[in-house]
């Protein structure tokens, strides 16, 4: 007989301090916190191609590895430097100087990985904000143990314990239990190390190796891990989870189906977190059903007879292998189903044909009851989308579906509508909602996609939302809130002038008796806000509760904590976790920095001779091309931000098959595609372009552009650039360079005529046809008609750029790349864009706007810089072969000063405009 999973213990019963983390941002992960993924990638013993790049010494394209797990959403990298051809010391040194100075990737902490207790030191020495060590264990007795415990803590870092002592690692769950609960003690008695840093990793072994002693492997994790959640307080719990499918190496399949239910079951046990390629993980209620049948006989041996449970995974495994999955066949089988039941799938799966007939029946059904025609919306629709909110909150359902649901939801409410009206009339009566947000874009920002999805999440779970649009100042926000009297407001922002609005929102808010006695909350969300912004420049102005929300998946439950009969509770750990990063930042180690000039001393010498020399354009000046053919545009379409968009993680094309998300990505992916096709074929929108390539010199950190060879005393356009100050780290003795983009361009003072471009592009018309579908009551139609819009216009620059590149500037004449080589940016020279790292401040756009006349395409720009429509983009041209993209990162005073003055600005407008980056 197998042994089996333990009776249930709730593994939050004790009292649950979180593990507070750090790189440039904090990262608690608490009682409530999902599952933390821990990007593996950055591991040279896990990823052949990232031990390639650091032997090879190709530390940039290795940093973007690193770049690239943080923007898929990794909220820890695990870095590992354990390769017998390193100085594995020095290369873990290296690379977190390097990451450390990238502040996209240096916001989430790291995972300090080694073998090797002199790496992991080293580490610890450079590391910034506070990381995990991984890993430290009892296997060479208490004294070493305790010595490195010590030396974590004295560093500030939490620490994973091994199960591994004197006699071996632990592979039983006794076994598992007895030395975490002596590690956990010698720690917390011995030496007061924090509970709460104490990470355990019970040891994840392979199953299904066909050896006995093996079967209970995964059975023994997931109890040890309840035991540990349950009896060790404040302890977390982690694992390497690819370990456990590991006889089933080159069976994709397999292996995805076998960590979905290990994790399925670890999770509900208390596992926090694991390194693991989210690639290879599925959603637990999606899987084929006899497949997952006989990979939970043997993940949780509970078949009488394990032997033959083995070979049952083993031959459908081999039935699978190599084969891609098939879709699931939808029937027509839940139209069988009673009226509740049906509405349920309906909302459930977005399915919109049948929902008219089923809201009609419904309402007959509890009419003929002398019910109301509100109880169809209060009974079987907000079961069925509690269902969604459920099914959302748990990882099962993805944005794109939510969305989804919303449109059947809001197709049954139209039908209602009328039928609640009238008995409105009759009885007096209104509907209750569960509060009111009014939810806006600042002034000067016209992005509205995240707003929009947030909007609609929101009205799913029954709040009434009074979506303002774009560019609303803040007066008018004000003003309709208290029209509304609204339980709360909402910003959203894309660009980074519109943190400075919000901060004039807040201080607005604080000003006025209204909102400052009654404590109105302010929802702070957008692409540029973060958790640490919010806490320091917006919630300080405001005695009211102000939140950051990251994004659509936390709407609900913050606007339910901030309305909900918790709030006060809720409320005072939100003040004490502000208070907290605003205390960490104020005492955050400041990254050494040197003066302007310094930096001016140390910037990039590219040669402008020989092969390096510039290229005189075949066309100098200003061309418009309008109407681009739209099935041009197609092939230059990168997929990736589209997926994005819809909060669904992952690189394109393997998304696609990724066993967390890949179900909703290929049927959003499917959706896109025929909406495209559409939009293409029946010319829904209109592609615009206008750009120019002039001579053009630098000038210290400025770009001089002339009208021609000739006259360059009078520059028709400058464009004032920013310099990297932050000191930068030494490679192979030498200090790499601060940069600025005005070093790829050949100085004035060289005599060589270099040249530069500009450009705009501009997809019109998207805003209209979106409108269309919103009155229909399809807000998934018209954010996916948005989204791809977004995309056009990249594809556009995209598609603009290579003809730039190969026929009107033609220095590269003979290139040959196709749509995914440009996207993959294998061409020679740059495209830098305002507000991007390289050049983060906005205002250059109006200069760049009148010069190039971008009016003429359709394009418009506010006041605080924002182009619109907002499926538009606007930037330059940069030629030289070793041109390439950069932070900036923070800047000190002095630069701040010299910027105000080369463009003979008020040092406070230049202040305002710079804050977000200022030191």
């Amino acid at each position: 007989m197998s042994a089996h999973l333990l009776p249930h213990l709730l593994p939050h019963s004790l009292p649950y301090h979180p593990l507070q983390l750090s790189g440039l941002e904090p990262l608690s992960i608490g009682v409530d916190t999902l599952f933390v993924n821990i990007g593996e990638r950055t591991n040279v013993t896990g990823s052949k191609k990232f031990a390639r790049l650091i032997l090879e010494n190709q530390l940039d394209l290795a940093v973007a590895i690193a770049r690239q797990q943080v923007e898929n959403g990794a909220q820890i990298i695990d870095i590992n430097m354990d390769e017998a051809m390193l100085d594995s010391k020095a290369a873990m040194v290296q690379f977190l100087n390097l990451i450390a100075g990238e502040p996209d990737i240096a916001r989430v902490p790291v995972m300090i990985d080694s073998s090797k207790w002199d790496v992991i030191e080293a580490g610890l020495k450079c590391v910034q904000g506070k990381s995990i060590v991984n890993s430290i264990s009892l296997k060479e007795g208490e004294d070493k143990f305790l010595k490195e415990a010590r030396l974590c803590k004295q560093y500030g870092a939490a620490a994973v314990v091994m199960a591994f002592d004197e006699q071996g690692q632990a592979d039983s769950y006794q076994r598992k239990i007895e030395i975490c609960q002596r590690a956990y003690h010698l720690l917390r008695d011995k030496i007061d190390f924090a509970a709460a840093d104490i990470i355990f990793d019970p040891n994840v072994f392979a199953i299904a190796t066909g050896i006995e002693e093996h079967n209970n492997y995964a059975v023994d994790f997931i109890n040890a891990t309840r035991w540990i959640r349950a009896n060790l307080p404040h302890a977390k719990v982690s694992g390497g989870i690819s370990n456990v499918s590991f006889s089933f190496r080159g069976n994709d399949l397999a292996r995805e189906t076998i960590h979905t239910v290990f994790l399925y079951h670890a999770i509900k046990a208390g596992l926090n977190m694991g390194i693991v390629n989210a690639g290879m993980v599925g959603v637990y209620d999606s899987l084929d059903s006899e497949l997952r049948l006989r990979v939970e006989d043997v993940v949780l041996n509970r078949s009488e007879n394990p032997s033959l449970a083995t070979e049952r995974l083993i031959e459908i495994a081999q039935s699978l292998h190599g084969h891609q999955k098939e879709n699931i066949v939808q029937t027509l089988a839940w139209r069988s189903l009673d009226t509740t039941k049906r509405i349920e799938h309906a909302l459930v799966n977005g399915v919109t044909d049948f929902i008219i007939e089923d809201t009609e029946a419904a309402r007959v059904e509890i009419e003929s009851l002398n019910g109301k025609p509100i109880e169809v919306i209060e009974g079987p629709l907000m079961s069925g989308m509690n269902t969604v909110g459920d099914l959302f909150g748990e990882g099962k359902m993805f944005l794109p579906q939510v969305v989804k649901s919303a449109r059947v939801m809001k197709q049954a409410v139209a039908h209602l509508v009328p039928f609640i009206e009238a008995e409105k009339l009759r009885s007096g009566t209104a509907n209750q909602s569960k509060g009111k947000i009014v939810i806006a874009t600042v002034k000067g920002d016209v992005h509205d996609i995240g707003k929009n999805i947030v909007t609609v999440v929101l009205q799913c779970n029954n709040f009434d939302v009074v979506n303002m649009g774009v560019m609303v100042p803040c007066a008018d926000i004000l003003a309709r809130a208290k029209e509304e009297k609204a339980d709360a407001i909402g910003l959203s922002g894309l660009i980074t002038p519109s943190l400075e609005e919000m901060t004039v929102v807040a201080k607005e808010m604080q000003r006025d008796d209204y909102f400052r006695e009654r404590k109105i909350p302010l929802l702070i969300g957008g692409a540029t806000t973060s958790r640490v912004h919010t806490a320091v420049k917006i919630a300080s102005f405001y005695d009211g509760p102000v939140t950051y929300v990251p994004d659509a998946s936390r709407a609900v439950s913050v606007v339910q904590s901030l309305l909900g009969s918790g709030r006060d509770a809720y409320v005072e750990a939100l003040n004490s976790d502000y208070e907290r990063v605003r205390t960490l930042h104020a005492n955050k180690a400041a990254q050494p920095m040197v003066s302007l000039e310094s930096a001016r001393n140390n910037r990039a010498r590219p040669s402008f001779a020989g092969v390096n020399a510039p290229q005189r354009p075949k066309l100098i000046g200003r061309r418009v091309l309008n109407k681009i053919n739209l099935a041009q545009l197609v092939p230059y379409l990168d997929w990736g931000p589209f997926f994005q968009t819809w909060d669904l993680a992952g690189q394109f094309p393997a998304i696609l098959q990724d066993q967390v998300v890949g179900d909703a990505a290929r049927k959003v992916y499917a959706d896109g595609k025929a909406m495209l096709d559409k939009i293409v074929a029946q010319q829904w929108v209109s592609a615009h372009a206008v750009f120019a390539v002039q001579p053009a010199n630098s000038v210290n950190d400025d770009i001089e552009f002339y009208q021609d060879e000739n006259h360059k005393i009078t520059p028709v356009l400058t464009w004032y650039g920013l310099r990297q100050q932050s000191e930068r780290p030494l490679r192979d003795g030498l200090r790499l360079p601060n940069m600025c983009l005005s070093d790829f361009v050949a100085p004035k003072d060289s005599g060589i005529t270099d040249y530069a471009g500009c450009f705009a592009v501009a997809v019109v018309g998207a805003e209209q046809k979106a409108a269309e579908f919103e009155a229909q009551n399809d807000d998934y139609s018209s954010i996916m008609l948005k989204t791809l819009a977004d995309r056009l216009a990249e594809a556009t620059a995209e598609y603009l750029h290579q003809q730039v590149r190969r026929e009107f500037w033609a220095y590269a004449p003979e290139e040959n790349l196709d749509g995914l080589g440009m996207i993959a940016e294998k061409y020679q020279g740059i495209r830098p864009a305002p507000g991007y790292p390289a050049c983060p401040e906005h205002t250059i756009k109006k200069a760049m706007f009148d010069f190039l006349r971008a009016d003429e395409i359709g394009l418009g720009i506010t006041d605080s810089f924002a182009t619109h429509p907002g499926s538009s983009v606007m930037g330059f041209y940069l030629a030289h072969p070793e041109a390439r993209y950069f932070s900036v990162g923070k800047i000190q005073s002095d630069q701040v000063g010299d910027h105000a003055q080369r463009r003979d600005l008020p040092l406070a407008l230049i202040e305002r405009y710079m804050a977000t980056i200022i030191s």
